[in-house]
């Protein structure tokens, strides 16, 4: 347990200036820059930046975002969170984060996924249609780039390759994820292709996901293939007390429910939802010691190597860069004492 990491993800969420008026796009990233800074000051492990093409998103290119943050700091690793590798090209997957990783003296993580939404299938010209082979074929292309031999490959997806290398060379490889959210087919070709599997539970009670921390183990047991790493990446926000945090996350949690409930055709959140996501679910929002606690639970029932605070809840920026001053300062010491 003392060997658990500790980390931040943010999807580049619109924030306010505190009077409900949104901060531009480019305002926001420049925040988002300075967050991971202070992340770094910190001593935290991992600092995560999405991928999204739609208005209330301000990040469409991550790498560009974690370079920034890479010119800036000196120890913390920096990855995404998450490159959706579906609509994307492996081949510049793999450029783009070995130039990252260059930049940051070997600092670059990969977490591939399918994304939380799908307006980067029409905007680069995919068809839906195409969903599973999509993702199938363009991740077994990776593995093979990550490699860094020699790539011979075909699919329906893109143009064959023939002994083909790709530049620039890493010193050592760059540690690569699979961002899941609950399928076990997804867990097992994770454990196929060698990489750590990261749980995205961002609701229900986390404990439910304890089986597949077990597939993902046995099945790499019966490729026989060395274990891979498991992180848990869940949405958060930390103030100095419990009523503090949640009259600060409330409306926005609340509006951002209603508004992609309306885009997915799901109910509106019954009465209590939001409380009970909290105390029983993987709403991680509260004081210091609320938020530690709950974390040091989440971690005595799901064995895993890192843990992801989201920090980037709909609220004012100060709020958010509040809530990782007190992660790092106070939640992060105090789950690690508690473990101990």
């Amino acid at each position: 347990m003392s060997d658990i990491e500790f980390g931040l993800d943010t999807f580049g969420g619109l924030t306010d200036d505190g009077q409900g008026n949104h901060l531009s796009h480019a305002q926001v990233i420049r925040d988002l820059v300075d967050d991971g800074v202070l992340a770094d000051e910190l001593g935290l492990d991992f600092f995560a930046v999405g991928e999204h093409h739609r208005p209330d998103f301000a990040v469409s290119s991550p790498e560009m975002v974690l370079a920034a943050i890479a010119a800036r700091t000196e120890r913390i690793r920096l990855g995404s969170a998450v490159t959706v590798l579906s609509s994307d090209d492996p081949v510049r997957v793999f450029e783009r984060f070995a130039t990252l990783d260059a930049v940051s003296n070997g600092r670059a993580e990969i977490v591939a996924g399918r994304g939380s939404f799908i307006e980067s299938f029409p905007l680069f010209g995919y068809d839906l249609s195409d969903y599973e082979v999509l993702f199938e074929e363009k991740l077994g292309l990776l593995a093979s780039l990550l490699t860094e031999k020699p790539v011979t490959w075909s699919g329906t997806t893109r143009a064959p390759l023939t002994d083909q290398r790709v530049y620039p060379e890493t010193a050592g490889g760059i540690p690569t994820w699979v961002g899941v959210g609950g399928s076990p087919e997804s867990v097992v070709r994770t454990a196929r292709h060698g990489f750590g599997l990261f749980l995205a539970i961002i609701g229900g009670a986390p404990e439910r996901f304890a089986p597949y921390i077990d597939l993902f183990e046995r099945a790499q047991d019966q490729l026989e293939v060395p274990r891979a790493p498991v992180a848990v990446h869940s949405p958060g926000l930390v103030a100095e007390t419990d009523e503090a945090a949640r009259e600060t996350v409330y409306d926005g949690w609340l509006e951002f429910r209603l508004r992609l409930g309306r885009e997915r055709g799901w109910p509106d959140p019954a009465p209590g939802d939001f409380e009970r996501e909290i105390s029983d679910g993987s709403l991680y929002v509260g004081s210091p010691e609320t938020v530690a606690r709950k974390i040091a639970a989440t971690l005595g029932v799901l064995k895993v190597d890192r843990f992801d605070l989201k920090y980037d809840q709909p609220v004012p920026h100060a709020a958010q860069r509040r809530s990782i001053e007190l992660y790092g300062e106070k939640v992060v010491p105090m789950v690690k004492d508690m473990l101990a």
